[in-house]
């Protein structure tokens, strides 16, 4: 069975080469476009893995990450949090609220599916 990874973004244009870099790689990928939507698939879905937005209309990704961490059916969920804001203090955050990871906008697509893989021990 493959492996889930839910894209929580709203930024169309890397949501469209996430998907299509994940799918190639032969997940079963769930797009949400606000962190609303987001929480509705991660409990529809059941992502392994999820690659969180920070900045998204509805819930922010620290948000989503913090309703995941906090319900214990979601506790093996991964989540790669995607973000422009690279400061020390916001990856703090959202490695203090529980993300496995922290990415910096922009991005290597390469290193990032080489984490997403080793996560996913895929």
């Amino acid at each position: 069975m493959s492996k889930k990874v839910l894209i929580a973004d709203d930024e169309a244009n890397i949501v469209t080469s996430l998907e299509f870099l994940m799918e190639q790689c032969g997940f079963d990928v769930r797009v949400a476009g606000n962190g609303r939507e987001a929480l509705e698939l991660l409990q529809s879905f059941r992502p392994d893995l999820v690659l969180l937005d920070v900045m998204m209309p509805e819930k922010n990704g620290y948000e989503v990450c913090q309703a995941v961490r906090a319900d214990p059916a979601l506790a093996d969920t991964k989540i790669v949090m995607l973000s422009a804001k690279g400061r020390d203090i916001e990856v703090a955050k959202g490695l203090e609220l529980g993300a496995d990871a922290y990415v910096t906008k922009p991005f290597s697509t390469r290193e990032l599916m080489a984490k997403v893989k080793e996560m996913l021990g895929a």
